[in-house]
């Protein structure tokens, strides 16, 4: 299967995204074995973005087992820094990894509402419509 293409926009969307994450998987001295292969499988299946840490100092070692775990899992490279490695495969069956931009809109104060300053509100004031202090009720 060939690999996934992203944009640099949803790319950069979950890596905000998995920010919070930790790593699910531990890669030893031993490498990427296909029990490690399976694990990785297994979790990208269930979670879709997994954080991964390789042990060993080697950085081009490193970037040899991210280039194969995505390779041969059809995932998606989407950061690594030092000793974690970040890799996305979209499955079509879950819900996607990222919030709707419904969810992820900002509160709106509705016009009718006029807009009272903190140090107002905090002295237990509130402005009218047409502009005059009064206190809140």
């Amino acid at each position: 299967m060939p690999t996934l293409t992203i944009t640099t926009q949803l790319r950069n969307q979950l890596r905000a995204a998995a920010h919070a994450l930790r790593p699910v998987v531990l890669i030893g001295d031993n490498g990427l074995t296909e029990a490690v292969l399976k694990e990785i499988n297994v979790h990208l299946t269930v979670h879709q973005l997994i954080k991964i840490r390789v042990a060993g100092d080697d950085r081009e070692a490193r970037k040899a087992i991210y280039d194969q775990i995505c390779s041969e899992l059809n995932a998606e490279p989407i950061h690594h820094i030092g000793k974690i490695l970040t890799v996305y495969r979209q499955n079509p069956e879950r819900p996607s990894v990222l919030m709707d931009e419904s969810e992820n809109t900002r509160a709106v104060r509705k016009p009718s509402e006029p807009y009272t300053p903190k140090k107002l509100a905090a002295a237990g004031l509130k402005k009218t419509k047409s502009g005059k202090v009064r206190p809140n009720r």
